[in-house]
């Protein structure tokens, strides 16, 4: 069993990391964005990026800095397949996830225009802002001491494997399928 845990600046291709491993190589996928919107719909907020961080900060600060990706990483177990969890964006997500096994972590990036030219395209509840709002959510995201929030720069340090995605897919694809051949010779 293997525990791909992917992590990553907004827009950067985790999606289509993700898309892959389930697709082409059967990994079961789990999503804190997924487990987020659950929650806040169960809390009858309105689905955007200022709630899903607010009720993921509210959850860490609750029970532990790991609590949602410990939460996936649980059912994971139960599958008994390899899994992918996707968005992993605290350091203590990782420390906690490095402590069960299985596990090693994806970061990927690119180009900020890059990468707020793809959210445009793919238009979820949290993509409809400007490239000025796109740069501050990311901002507010990248740094922090706060242990329950988000610090995708701790996070991107941290990974095994760092993917530039400035390219196209099938690029990116192939320097997965590289880092797969190690993890799984």
């Amino acid at each position: 069993m293997i525990v791909i845990g992917i992590t990553g600046t907004l827009g950067a291709g985790k999606g289509t990391i993700v898309e892959y491993l389930v697709n082409e190589k059967g990994f079961t996928h789990y999503s804190v964005r997924s487990f987020l919107i659950k929650e806040i719909e169960k809390r009858g907020l309105v689905v955007n990026r200022d709630s899903m961080t607010s009720v993921a900060n509210e959850l860490r600060a609750d029970h532990t800095p790991g609590y949602i990706t410990d939460c996936l990483y649980e059912e994971a177990l139960k599958s008994g397949n390899s899994c992918v969890i996707e968005s992993i964006r605290t350091a203590g997500e990782i420390d906690s996830l490095r402590k069960k096994g299985y596990f090693t972590l994806f970061a990927v990036d690119a180009a900020p225009e890059l990468r707020y030219e793809r959210i445009q395209k793919r238009q979820s509840e949290t993509d409809s802002v400007s490239f000025e709002t796109f740069l501050a959510n990311e901002n507010r995201e990248m740094n922090s001491t706060d242990p329950n929030k988000q610090n995708l720069k701790a996070c991107i340090q941290q990974a095994d494997f760092v993917f530039s995605n400035d390219g196209n897919i099938q690029e990116l694809l192939n320097k997965i399928e590289v880092v797969l051949k190690k993890l799984n010779p």
